[in-house]
């Protein structure tokens, strides 16, 4: 019994090989650096920017929002390099879940791919709303009141929207055969619509600091009670509108609840590691054009939210639009009809970047056998995969079309902040195991005589390869408790990766553990319950050991276009960021998440865990295992290969 639950989490860790034979892509490599900026900076800079600021402002940070946005950005960056380091060893479409793949095995990837999927869906959808409802209340809600009107859905249960929103529907099928019909015709778009973007944050940074004035980063109560124009104003609404005046109204905790909500606003920027087979330098733009944006959203929101807080007190914002309000505050009221033009252009651009990714994950997925094969089929005269793309773009039209989607939202964070979370743990993985990612085995060099045929046999153990030695020899040793802190060589060796494997498992459940007890018990610890403050000493000081063991480990010396610093500091903190995010969700999305990952084991483990590639390559691996045995191999690999016996003749 114990050995075939053995054999099946084999199978569930099971890891792709990435194919080092230099197949040319199906994709079009078209894409350039400049592309994967403007299409990372369209995708993140969303229409967050002209609402978020004013929301944080008001309710949790007032002018510290800025501070807000630089924190944000500073745990957005952590994952960003992650994601850079993987752009540059991975030149394959997939993103996180192919990351996940190769590193930490088939059921993790498959789990991360399902939740981009969802998360790419309900972020279609909603932007697509968001699209349509910014359009109507520039036609004062002569649509909506159209619809509502001759059709109207009110259904129990608030699971369907007011009304059918045809305007979304139109407007996602419309993207959808954009992106059908050509990469470069999207990313030619895409690219309009973010520099008219550009342009208009631009205006609205320059304008705030022309007609902003600082005295609004430094109001006392005299200043609120007067803009009130009340006396007998409670200390209750003053604390809960005003707080404390100056710089930082509502203290420390309003800055750190404030960059929670700002760090949602830095998502999207993951859609630039689904271009790896359609860029033209991949190893070298996706790590530019994922730094790149990041650091072009910072300064926007970062300029946005001065120049707003300066152009009005931050208690007298609107928080349904606080721009145009802004603008009308300082007499500047036609303004708002620019701010209107890149509003709508940044939602499109934001509904691009959350449609172009998802086709490509759901292709991938389909590629590897883990979703049904008909959906990696590819046009081959626009090279794109146009029936993924087809399928996901009618999907996320339907939801758009009918269903409330305020509910789902908060399901996007889970998809996201769990692919972050992973895609820190491989690199860190990586960057101490004894063999890059395109190190053939000896299984893939070998060509098989079988019965008077060659016969490729492609490795059914490349899971396990991958922790060869760099030279080609596997170093024989025993493990020893030594080694944890003293490990017997000065670069990576297989018992050295497998130490960092096993403690990264046991830090990321620690980290878990941690970040529950931080979000259930913060009131406990904060008021100093001492049973709830020593389990959090207890753990923190778990995590610092293994922290500890894994950067005694020896590092990869292996030479790549990037890497992320301070190893292994920075993807932990990232991890502990995102784990502790998702905790903060509520329980009803936690439901909706655990029902949709019903379905998608349903799909697995009645499809794909017997479909997958991986699963292919070892049933080949043992139809010729006897043959091996008694016939001469032929080795085509290199011929220092000296430590691998051959058959006579």
């Amino acid at each position: 019994m114990a050995s075939k639950f053995a054999k099946f989490g084999k199978v569930l860790l099971r890891r792709r090989a990435l194919n080092s034979s230099g197949e040319e892509s199906q994709f079009a490599r078209c894409l350039s650096t400049l592309d994967l900026i403007a299409l990372g900076v369209g995708s993140t800079l969303g229409a967050g920017v002209y609402v978020l600021a004013g929301e944080v402002a008001r309710e949790k940070a007032g002018p510290a929002i800025v501070l807000c946005f630089l924190i944000a950005a500073l745990s957005s960056m952590l994952a960003g390099l992650c994601y850079a380091e993987f752009g540059a060893r991975v030149p394959k479409t997939g993103s996180a879940y192919l990351y996940s793949y190769v590193t930490v095995g088939e059921i993790w990837a498959f789990i991360t791919g399902w939740n981009l999927i969802l998360s790419y869906v309900i972020g279609t959808a909603s932007v697509a709303r968001a699209w349509s409802s910014n359009f109507d209340n520039l036609v004062e809600q002569k649509i909506s009141g159209f619809f509502k009107s001759s059709m109207s859905m009110k259904v129990p249960g608030g699971v369907l929207a007011e009304y059918p929103d045809l305007f979304a529907l139109i407007l996602i099928l419309l993207l959808t055969g954009l992106l059908a019909f050509g990469v470069s015709e999207s990313a030619l778009v895409n690219k309009i619509f973010t520099g008219i973007n550009l342009v208009v944050l631009g205006f609205v940074i320059i304008s705030g600091f022309v007609k902003g004035d600082v005295t609004n980063w430094n109001l006392t109560e005299q200043d609120y009670i007067t803009f009130k124009n009340q006396t007998n104003i409670s200390s209750t609404q003053i604390e809960k509108e005003f707080g404390s005046g100056g710089f930082a109204p509502f203290g420390l905790a309003g800055v750190l609840s404030g960059a929670a909500t700002c760090f949602y606003a830095f998502v999207g920027f993951d859609c630039i590691a689904t271009t790896s087979e359609e860029a033209k330098n991949p190893m070298r733009s996706i790590p530019i054009g994922i730094v790149a944006s990041l650091l072009i959203c910072f300064f926007a929101y970062f300029g946005v939210s001065a120049a707003l807080t300066m152009m009005m007190p931050y208690y007298a914002l609107n928080i349904q639009s606080p721009l145009p309000e802004a603008f009308t505050h300082v007499g500047w009221a036609p303004a708002k009809y620019i701010v209107a033009v890149g509003s709508l252009c940044a939602l499109s651009t934001s509904l691009l970047g959350s449609m172009f990714p998802m086709p490509r994950v759901i292709y991938a997925m389909a590629e590897d056998g883990l979703l049904f094969r008909f959906l990696s089929r590819m046009n081959t005269r626009t090279k794109t995969p146009a029936l993924a793309t087809v399928v996901s773009g009618i999907v996320a039209a339907l939801m758009a079309f009918l269903f409330d989607l305020g509910a789902l939202v908060d399901l996007m964070s889970i998809g996201t902040l769990l692919a972050y979370s992973l895609v820190a743990i491989c690199v860190l993985i990586l960057r101490y195991q004894p063999s890059d990612l395109n190190t053939s085995s000896q299984m893939e060099k070998l060509v098989e005589l079988v019965e008077g045929e060659k016969v490729a046999v492609d490795g059914g153990d490349n899971g396990e390869d991958y922790s060869m030695e760099t030279e080609g020899r596997s170093l024989r040793e025993t493990f020893s408790f030594k080694m944890l802190l003293c490990p017997s060589r000065n670069i990576p060796t297989k018992i050295s990766g497998n130490i960092v494997y096993i403690t990264t498992a046991v830090i990321s459940v620690l980290i878990t553990i941690l970040c529950i007890i931080l979000a259930t018990w913060l009131e406990e610890i904060l008021s100093g319950h001492a049973g709830v403050l020593v389990a959090c000493v207890f753990f923190v000081l778990l995590c610092g050991v293994c922290v500890i063991i894994i950067w005694r480990q020896p590092e990869s010396k292996e030479a790549i276009n990037f890497k992320v610093p301070l190893l292994p500091w920075l993807p932990l903190f990232s991890v502990f960021v995102n784990i502790y995010l998702m905790m903060q969700l509520d329980q009803s999305t936690w439901i909706r998440f655990a029902i949709w990952m019903i379905i998608g084991f349903a799909i697995y483990f009645f499809y794909g865990i017997k479909n997958s590639n991986e699963a292919t390559k070892r049933s080949s691996a043992g139809k010729y295992e006897s043959a091996m045995q008694s016939k001469a191999p032929i080795y085509t690999g290199a011929p220092d290969d000296s430590d691998v016996e051959v058959g006579g003749p």
